[in-house]
This record gives structure tokens, sequence and C-alpha cells, in this order.
């Protein structure tokens, strides 16, 4: 029985062993908090530009709308504003639209985050979030849904 024992701690060291090496192989290709940071502004920058050449075409088909660029604490990318004024039953109504696109600013979860709001004549039509893990952003996959994100916004508001 002896030999068993001495055979199942064996195996049970092994096996810890072989546990520990992977963890230590896993922190060695995790990347580091500055390269972390590195690459979260070297994405923002490159999405948000993207954010803003989209954004600033929306006036030339919607007159009214104004572009505001976005930066600081709440994150980096553009807006467009429009305020309308409503007369109708003898009422004056100012009437709220803004879509609104920005990139989160940094954090210590280590993903790149996409946020966009939609307001259209003072009714919220979306607020949603995306975000990826750093080390497995796909730029193209942002750029997609940034689109996606201002054609929907445009056909609801040519829509009211």
């Amino acid at each position: 029985m002896t030999d068993f024992e001495d055979r199942l701690k064996r195996a049970i060291e092994r096996g810890e062993k072989r546990s520990e090496a992977k963890r230590h192989a896993e922190q060695a290709a995790a990347m580091t908090e500055e390269e972390c940071r590195e690459l979260h502004s070297r994405l923002r920058l490159k999405v948000s530009d993207y954010i803003e050449t989209c954004l600033q075409k929306l006036p030339n088909h919607f007159p009214g709308f104004q572009y505001e660029t976005l930066f600081g604490d709440q994150g980096w990318g553009g807006a467009c504003v429009r305020d309308d004024l409503d007369l109708t039953g003898g009422k004056r109504r100012s009437l709220y639209s803004r879509l609104e696109l920005a990139i989160r600013p940094y954090s210590s979860v280590h993903v790149l985050e996409l946020t966009g709001k939609g307001t259209i004549q003072n009714k919220e039509l979306f607020h949603r979030n995306h975000f990826e893990k750093l080390a497995e952003v796909d730029e193209h996959d942002f750029r997609e849904l940034i689109d996606l994100w201002i054609v929907e916004y445009a056909e609801q508001f040519s829509a009211v």
C-alpha cells in the first residue's frame, strides 16, 4: 500500500507543478498594465477618429444638426445635436434630438468599450454599450457597429 501512496503523492506533485507552470506561462503571456494602456490609447484614437468622420456626415443629410467633439471623463468620440421648436396646438415645445457615440476611458478591466445614445424628439431611441477585451479587439467589428448605429438612427430620424 505504501507503493500506491508514493505514486499517488508523486502524481499529485506533478499535477501541482503542471498547474503552476501553466499559471506562470499565462502570466508571462498576459499584457502588462502599461501595454494595456498603450493599446487602449491606440485603439481609442483610431475608433474615435472613425466616429468623428461618420458623425460629421449626418448634418449633411439632416440640416439643423450640429456636430460636437466629445473628450474627457465620459470618453472620446462625437455627438450630433439638434433642437427643434414645435408650435402645434398653440403650445411652444422644444424637441431635442441627439446621437452620441464614444469610446470610454481606460479602466482596470482591460476592455475597449463603445457607448451609444440616441434620442429623437425627446424620446430615447437607444442607450447601448459594446465592449471587447483589449487583447481580442477587432477594429473592423467596432467600425461596423458604429456604421450600424448611425444608419439605424438616421432611418428612425427620417421616419419622424
